[in-house]
């Protein structure tokens, strides 16, 4: 088993450097590559999807992402305690239409002792956009790094 730093127990500062590479992995776009932070047996629950281990993991990306064409995201750190994490998001991104979508978020995330996500829940609200209205622009720029995501 290999360890994916930062480990338990989560401080402010490890639990925000779970969550940015959370973020640069997910703006990745790279099912394979997202799915190595999550444990072998990890479960999800997307919105009304319910997800188990990383094949399936991998499946859902790859088809969420042929959907969500140019798909940009920010996580923000909520909470943290010991081996748990909540994060709000954002993320904008397009539909085969060229319809523009805002997708507001709350995830929970459980960790084992190797760093990997054991459980992810995800409540989720899209809101349809103009192009003009967007805010999100690949991924988060390095001077905005540790920085919180406004709401609106």
């Amino acid at each position: 088993m290999t360890d994916r730093p930062p480990l338990l127990p989560f401080m402010r500062e490890t639990a925000a450097q779970k969550v940015q590479a959370a973020e640069d992995a997910w703006n990745s776009r790279d099912p394979q590559r997202v799915a190595l932070a999550y444990s072998e047996d990890s479960v999800w629950r997307n919105r009304g999807t319910f997800v188990t281990g990383r094949a399936q993991i991998v499946e859902f990306l790859t088809a969420k992402w042929a959907r969500e064409r140019e798909y940009a995201l920010r996580k923000d750190l909520w909470a943290y305690d010991g081996n748990r994490i909540a994060v709000r998001f954002q993320y904008e991104c397009r539909d085969a239409e060229g319809q523009w979508w805002r997708s507001y978020g709350n995830e929970l995330w459980e960790f084992d002792e190797h760093g990997l996500m054991t459980r992810r829940e995800a409540s989720i609200n899209d809101v349809p956009i103009e192009e003009k209205e967007r805010r999100i622009h690949g991924p988060r720029p390095e001077a905005e790094r540790g920085l919180s995501f406004p709401l609106q």
